[in-house]
């Protein structure tokens, strides 16, 4: 059947109120494929850099963004992707999210749990992937540990707090004053970034912490760096503080990488890492299972509620403008999702 699918669309480095709607008939499927009905996609930080083409490996413009996205299978390409149709799924994009209706490859969808609404689920995709990933795979944090987590307030940080406490883990999250009491109700120990990070972080841990998730960059990653125990590993994510930078976008990043680089071979007992959710991506089927087992195990831990969605706000995604406004405010907590109109 013809699906004639609602996009927004990033015609190049513009303010949020640039954002174009655009509408686009779909192809035709392939054997393999799927048309997904989209309930929920999100608003990440690899969207705010986006718009002002600051995002490492983006496309060129126009393009339509959209990290991520839950939604309902509608049609399949082929009789044996049948039982697929009715299901609710999830799917990493990093591009394209932000649509009425999307073409995606049977092999990339993950079942979403009955139990979680789609909103819900929505903000557990890149956001749950990415802090389960450097919690275990990563930093591989253990019960008793303390850590400390840069914008413990935001989509990544709030879920990283979440999934660390579930693994019984003590939680100091950075965030502003305003947002000290709902890091606080997460269960974290909150630290004012407008204050002497260092010595806060140091009256409440003494011989030091043992990770930081820092998505930050800049200068301030040497002392995220400063502020590991021995045997302490710091799991780089981003580079916030120059997303408003002049000059290429892939700068900031090399920059990191190298320092990153020098201190692991330096002799200090601690370990430096810069997190991709891509990495990998060359073996293609271990990738996938990878992706597909771990958003799984943190799907589970929201159906079972020992991990809450942390929803800043809710928009249709005709509004994507107000939607990019909000979540680049630094006021909320938790995602900023786009959800389908009924």
């Amino acid at each position: 059947m013809s699906i004639t699918a609602t996009e927004i669309m990033l015609p190049g480095t513009v303010e949020p109120e640039g954002l174009v709607i655009a509408h686009r008939e779909l192809p035709d499927l392939l054997p393999g494929q799927a048309l997904i009905r989209v309930e929920a996609t999100g608003v990440s930080f690899a969207e705010q850099q986006m718009r002002r083409g600051k995002y490492y490996d983006q496309p060129a413009f126009p393009f339509v963004p959209g990290y991520d996205l839950v939604g309902t299978v509608a049609e399949v390409g082929s009789a044996e992707d049948s039982a697929l149709v009715g299901r609710r799924v999830a799917a990493l994009t990093k591009t394209g999210g932000w649509a009425s209706h999307v073409v995606l490859d049977t092999v990339d969808l993950i079942e979403v749990p009955a139990e979680l609404a789609a909103d819900a689920a929505e903000t557990f995709v890149v956001n749950g992937i990415t802090a389960w990933q450097m919690l275990h795979r990563g930093a591989k944090v253990r019960a008793g540990q303390t850590i400390l987590v840069h914008g413990a307030n935001g989509g990544v940080g709030s879920t990283l707090v979440q999934l660390a406490l579930a693994a019984g883990v003590r939680v100091i999250g950075t965030a502003s004053a305003r947002n000290a009491d709902r890091v606080a109700a997460l269960g974290a120990t909150p630290v004012d970034y407008r204050g002497d990070v260092v010595a806060q972080v140091r009256a409440l841990a003494p011989r030091g912490v043992d990770a930081v998730f820092d998505h930050v960059g800049g200068p301030g990653i040497v002392d995220s760096f400063s502020l590991l125990a021995p045997g302490g590993t710091l799991m780089a994510y981003g580079t916030a503080s120059t997303k408003d930078d002049a000059g290429n976008s892939r700068l900031p990043v090399l920059r990191l990488f190298a320092r990153l680089m020098l201190w692991n071979a330096l002799p200090n007992k601690r370990n430096a890492h810069f997190y991709n959710i891509w990495a990998g991506q060359r073996r293609a089927g271990e990738f996938r299972r990878r992706l597909a087992r771990d958003l799984a195990a943190v799907f589970e831990l929201a159906a079972r509620g020992e991990l809450h969605a942390q929803i800043a706000a809710r928009f249709p995604l005709a509004q994507a403008a107000q939607a990019l406004t909000l979540a680049e405010s630094r006021t909320v907590t938790g995602k900023v999702v786009l959800v389908q109109e009924q």
